[in-house]
């Protein structure tokens, strides 16, 4: 009796890892159709293979500071994304949420030594004036 129980056991066993074995892997889903994405004839534009600029969405509570620790892992560099951002950026010590900045992936040594020399020998500075020294910062 208590042979015929395991082979009734064996039996369900084995019908049960040959059903798994023969269902295989599940199908991917096809991707969703994007109904306002009119389809085109002509060949996409090559994607860049090279890019050293990422960008950044300045957030609530964000300052050159910690954007600078997320994308160099060094605080210090902060003058870097100040440099690039010129344009967007009136007082290093001001920026908005919404802004978006420009991030060299990749700056050059003499660049990051630069920033890193800035930022250690600013001076003292205001919230709302653009300081002499980051005006000779960005002229250089």
């Amino acid at each position: 009796m208590k042979f015929n129980k395991m082979l009734k056991l064996t039996g369900l066993l084995g019908a049960f890892t040959l059903a798994i074995g023969c269902a295989g892997p599940a199908d991917k889903p096809e991707e969703p159709v994007v109904a306002d994405k009119p389809a085109t004839t002509e060949p996409a534009e090559p994607a860049a293979t090279t890019s050293d600029t990422s960008s950044y969405e300045v957030n609530q509570g964000d300052h050159l500071w910690g954007i600078s620790d997320k994308s160099y892992g060094n605080p210090y560099k902060w003058p870097l994304i100040y440099k690039a951002n010129s344009d967007k950026i009136k007082d290093a010590d001001l920026i908005y949420p919404g802004q978006v900045f420009d991030i060299d992936s990749d700056p050059s040594g003499a660049d990051s030594a630069a920033a890193i020399n800035h930022a250690k020998t600013r001076g003292s500075w205001s919230i709302g004036v653009t300081e002499d020294s980051d005006k000779a910062y960005l002229a250089q």
